[in-house]
């Protein structure tokens, strides 16, 4: 009995665990480049495609594509088949590069020894997955804030139309962020599969984030909200006329498929080699 006291008094609870590992992977983040780099990026493409995209009318006049600032931060409707690269080219954009960034992350883990290191210790597959997947949606909402802001600054400098229905908005950039759990659950999970293939890690991740399946089933079925159940359904539903319930389906999707990723990448990490 006073063994079993002392084992459990030694061992560390979910929330310590947790906690610790979050602390050294927050610290490794914030002493990683590649995110400031990844944040400058987020900010700069609004600038780029509200400052440099035009089309050419019937005319032969050429019009900037985008008139109004916030059409580059969400589409105007949750549209699933893209016509035209202006109703994708948004907000959606930074879970590609957070993608990217959580494949980098956990590359360096594998190719620098630090998980042999880290199981061979104390730490749970479970801790793992749930400390990447939130550090990684950490990355996504700073980079989802970094792009609003550039956004912004490039539509004051372009003279673009700022009218929007503010509510709406609101809704539309907190979904797209409340998504970014969902999003970087899928990527550690992707990543946990291609483990030892660093670059299929990051083709994976980006092919997924673009969210062509969804594309292709709904160029097949059309506009559906039961879309909706998915990762890039769900992102998209966060658009310009989004509402309270909006914000609610996309924040329910993220955590629903958020656990799914984590037990499914738990599991894949407890019965294979993970060095």
């Amino acid at each position: 009995m006073e063994k079993a006291r002392e084992l459990k008094f030694e061992s560390p609870d979910f929330i310590q665990r947790l906690k610790g590992m979050l602390g050294v992977d927050f610290y490794r983040l914030f002493h990683t480049p590649m995110y400031y780099i990844f944040l400058a990026i987020a900010a700069i493409i609004p600038a780029m495609i509200l400052g440099m995209t035009s089309i050419e009318n019937a005319e032969g006049v050429v019009a900037p594509l985008y008139t109004n600032t916030w059409q580059i931060v969400a589409a105007e409707t949750p549209l699933y088949v893209v016509s035209d690269i202006a109703e994708y080219a948004n907000m959606n954009m930074v879970f590609i590069f957070g993608g990217i960034m959580v494949s980098i992350f956990i590359g360096h883990d594998y190719k620098s020894g630090y998980v042999k290191q880290l199981f061979t210790t104390h730490a749970k597959k479970q801790d793992y997955m749930m400390s990447k997947a939130l550090v990684g949606a950490f990355s996504m909402a700073c980079m989802c804030i970094t792009y609003l802001l550039g956004g912004v600054i490039a539509g004051l400098l372009v003279g673009a139309s700022f009218e929007v229905n503010v509510i709406s908005l609101i809704f539309a950039v907190l979904g797209k962020m409340v998504m970014s759990l969902g999003w970087a659950s899928l990527y550690t999970f992707l990543n946990i599969i291609f483990r030892r293939y660093f670059g299929i890690s990051i083709a994976s991740s980006f092919f997924f984030g673009t969210g062509i399946l969804i594309i292709g089933v709904a160029a097949i079925i059309g506009n559906n909200s039961a879309l909706n159940i998915f990762l890039y359904g769900s992102s998209v539903y966060a658009c310009l006329s989004a509402t309270a319930v909006s914000f609610i389906i996309c924040l329910a999707v993220s955590i629903i498929w958020s656990i799914i990723y984590t037990v499914l990448g738990t599991k894949i990490l407890s019965k294979s080699d993970v060095y």
